[in-house]
């Protein structure tokens, strides 16, 4: 009798287990569940991506130094920039443009 009692709730245990499993499972594949763990593994990859391009990004910057300082190129941000230059090519461009005004305007004959 201690047999079959015992085989008993064996069964019902792993019927219980079983059905439990089962149950899990089909909530796992609703459209609802796997539609947010879709989001869930975009979000995870965008976060990946966002990590993978700054470790980019902090490379490029150490790198660039490293070049620099290879090439003796040393920047000094408090150093003064030069004076903006002008070129001789727009002065007498303007300039020209005034004494052509000047010779057209007196002759409307031509």
């Amino acid at each position: 009798m201690f047999r079959r009692t015992f085989w008993f709730t064996a069964g019902a245990a792993a019927g219980v287990w079983a059905t439990t499993k089962v149950n899990r499972k089909l909530k796992q594949l609703t459209p609802e569940s796997l539609a947010a763990q879709a989001a869930n593994k975009a979000i995870e990859t965008g976060h990946r991506l966002k990590d993978f391009a700054l470790d980019i990004r902090d490379g490029m910057a150490e790198r660039e130094v490293e070049l620099g300082e290879a090439l003796g190129l040393q920047n000094h941000p408090d150093a003064e920039l030069p004076a903006p230059r002008r070129f001789a090519v727009i002065e007498s461009h303007s300039s020209y443009k005034n004494d052509i005004k000047t010779q057209y305007n007196g002759n409307e004959d031509h």
